[in-house]
């Protein structure tokens, strides 16, 4: 797992968008995040360690990354996965609700 970047506490998502990012557990193993965005909400750029991703609903999202890059994605309801670490910008195309549990592995 890659080490959080020396900018890692200003880009803390639970610190820079707390509307969207909740922690919901978080000990020496690991860090829980409960995640929602409404309709066509986005967030901004900040990083997380490598995590697994329980999509809660279907979406539909765009990914912004410091480079200037984007991604255009959609998961299903149920759909799990690792992401690795790094930085990001998601965004909420969709007009429903997004509702995601990141488990952040610390090591």
């Amino acid at each position: 797992m890659s080490a959080a970047p020396k900018t890692a506490a200003v880009q803390d998502p639970a610190k820079v968008d707390s509307k969207h990012y909740k922690i919901e557990i978080e000990n020496e193993q690991v860090r829980v995040l409960r995640i929602h965005y409404g309709g066509h909400e986005k967030s901004v750029m900040h990083w997380h360690p490598g995590s697994v991703a329980i999509f809660q609903n279907d979406a539909h999202c765009r990914f912004t990354f410091p480079d200037g890059k984007t991604e255009e994605q959609r998961f299903r309801a149920g759909e799990t996965m690792f992401t690795p670490a790094g930085s990001h910008l998601p965004e909420n195309l969709g007009d429903h609700a997004i509702d995601v549990i990141l488990v952040e592995i610390k090591k």
